[in-house]
């Protein structure tokens, strides 16, 4: 069985814990990077900056993005996400502490996969995180990542 990635773009070091606590209840083998805000999740996603020499080709299965992030917000991280080939068809879930009606609106407009309000109660949430990677590490099917490296280099 391949070891999948999942991306967890978080700020807050204690939902980074929750996040991490939930996810390791899950029986697939897996491995959860964290990043602390927008620059550093794409400088992982294209291997540059602290990233730079890892393999970008080697995606992550999924990706639980925040909104609220400093230096690049979750909603510009995601439209440059969409906008490159190489990441455009990456499963994103936004995991975020906005109920804001516009947020939700401008994610999915943006091609999130899911958006999820974080629950306040400490179980709820780490029983929602773990429902969540459930479901996208265990039942979904995502795309080969070839699909999207194709036509990196002169994407249209």
């Amino acid at each position: 069985m391949t070891r999948k990635v999942i991306l967890l773009v978080e700020d807050n070091p204690d939902e980074q814990v929750l996040t991490q606590m939930a996810l390791n209840k899950i029986d697939q083998a897996h491995e959860v990077v964290v990043v602390n805000d927008g620059v550093e999740a794409l400088d992982y996603l294209f291997g540059v900056g602290t990233y730079a020499g890892r393999d970008p080709a080697i995606a992550p299965h999924l990706i639980l993005l925040d909104l609220k992030l400093p230096r690049l917000d979750g909603l510009e991280v995601l439209r440059r996400m969409r906008s490159d080939p190489r990441t455009a068809l990456l499963p994103v879930v936004v995991l975020t502490t906005s109920n804001e009606d516009q947020d939700l609106i401008d994610s999915y407009r943006l091609g999130a996969n899911s958006y999820v309000c974080k629950p306040v109660d400490f179980g709820q949430f780490v029983q929602a995180v773990h429902q969540l990677g459930r479901y996208w590490l265990v039942w979904n099917e995502i795309p080969p990542v070839q699909v999207g490296w194709e036509n990196s280099e002169n994407p249209e």
